[in-house]
């Protein structure tokens, strides 16, 4: 009895149906724990490009020498960068122009730095909304995969004459594995998506942050005729 109910023995004697959903489930378990741990790595690498760029930013280093370094790291660099960058490059460019208005300089500017920022979130936000789909869809699958096990069970012992605990435990215990996985891969995407969920908050409200910072420091620079120094 021992050996017929091990987890290999009730995965090996199931339905095929129960076993293909078995088999579904581990995969986007497998899938699941990929983009967890990539999320893990590039969430930490922003977190860290993004403090490199910050404490350059505000060490008094010449804008026009940041500008530079930012457009040659531009495939390289951290989201505050690259929105710094586009800042930079839209406020030169108006000026290049001749517009000294104010008001359309510091418009350009924001407008240019939101865009970026929205696509640096994409980037950022890229897998997880794969993790939310595994946490709450997976319950869901392994309980299908349970029903229809338990329904194979109760529809095979139909023709015996006597049902004894013995007869009904493997059927029941090989359709209840398919919620067990189920629940194996939707609890570490739930708990991962809301930890991620908040940590890219917090990057997103430090890139606003900055946003605004930089915007008053190119108001402060509207005198000057190049951007020069903070």
């Amino acid at each position: 009895m021992n050996q017929d109910l091990s987890i290999f023995q009730l995965v090996l004697h199931a339905s095929w149906v129960v076993q293909a959903v078995m088999l579904l489930l581990v995969g986007v378990s497998i899938s699941s724990w990929a983009a967890i741990f990539r999320k893990l790595f590039s969430l930490g690498k922003v977190k860290a490009l993004n403090d490199d760029f910050e404490r350059n930013f505000w060490s008094g280093t010449n804008m026009s020498d940041l500008f530079a370094t930012a457009v040659k790291n531009a495939a390289h660099g951290g989201p505050m960068e690259r929105i710094f960058a586009s800042g930079m490059r839209e406020f030169q460019k108006l000026r290049e122009r001749r517009i000294t208005d104010s008001a359309t300089l510091m418009d350009g500017a924001r407008r240019a730095m939101r865009a970026s920022f929205q696509r640096e979130m994409d980037v950022i936000e890229t897998h997880l909304s794969f993790l939310a789909s595994v946490g709450s869809v997976s319950p869901y699958v392994g309980l299908f995969g349970t029903v229809w096990g338990i329904m194979h069970a109760f529809t095979g012992l139909a023709a015996l004459q006597q049902v004894t605990l013995a007869t009904v435990a493997p059927g029941i215990a090989e359709a209840l594995v398919a919620t067990a996985i189920g629940l194996f891969a939707a609890i570490p995407a739930v708990v991962s998506y809301n930890r991620f969920a908040r940590d890219i908050d917090r990057i997103a409200i430090r890139l606003e942050t900055f946003i605004e910072e930089f915007s008053n420091i190119l108001q402060r620079n509207l005198s000057v005729p190049q951007a020069g120094a903070q």
